[in-house]
């Protein structure tokens, strides 16, 4: 959800340098915490196709119109989580053979836009994996796919100072948001959990159609 609403704030090639450098110092923490839980195949399955998606992302950032990009993004996240909250058998992947192109779809969408969250959040809850093991697995993933996407931002020279200093800014209430996150996600039974992921894939799909129009 960072982003979308720091996007509200500041141009999105900030933005995202920014999220990633966000995404790095989280996962650390949750993965040096809780590494115990991390479903090590399937991190490892969804981070392998998300460095070919990167370059890709990077490219897309520079060359097609961002609105559009936003809009057909919106379109999908919205569309599969109001599904999944009101439809009716709930679908789930019983393997991880299609982790690649969920992979590959986050490397696109963190490369353009630092959001590699929606297809990543797509995918745990087509796997059903508890709070706890969602939680770890995705922060198992965010560790390395982050660290190559800001190696990504900056050879594109979009890790700027404005981008250090926005970072150090948030540092603190990161960290106390990290520990908080934890306490919260420990408390959460499976169900419960999987309808705040997709009411929070809703809400990043509505701010993206917000951005969208305004841009």
């Amino acid at each position: 959800m960072a982003v979308p609403l720091l996007a509200l704030l500041v141009p999105v090639e900030v933005a995202a340098p920014v999220a990633v450098l966000v995404s790095i110092t989280v996962a650390f923490i949750v993965v040096v915490q809780d590494w115990r839980k991390v479903h090590i195949r399937s991190a490892g399955w969804l981070v392998l196709p998300t460095m070919l998606g990167i370059p890709l992302g990077l490219m897309l950032l520079k060359t097609v119109a961002e609105p559009s990009m936003k809009v057909l993004l919106a379109a999908v996240i919205i569309t599969f989580s109001a599904h999944s909250l009101i439809g009716g058998k709930r679908r789930e992947l019983k393997n991880d053979r299609l982790a690649w192109l969920f992979g590959f779809g986050a490397g696109v969408l963190g490369g353009a836009y630092g959001m590699n969250g929606p297809p990543l959040a797509i995918y745990g809850s087509l796997r059903g994996w508890s709070p706890q093991h969602f939680r770890a697995t995705l922060q198992g993933y965010f560790l390395p796919a982050s660290l190559a996407g800001l190696w990504g931002y900056h050879l594109a020279g979009l890790w700027t100072p404005a981008v250090n200093r926005f970072y150090m800014q948030s540092l603190p209430l990161v960290i106390v948001a990290t520990f908080l996150g934890r306490a919260i996600n420990r408390r959460m039974r499976t169900q419960q959990f999987l309808r705040y992921v997709h009411g929070g894939l809703i809400l990043i799909g509505i701010v993206l159609l917000l951005q969208a129009v305004a841009g």
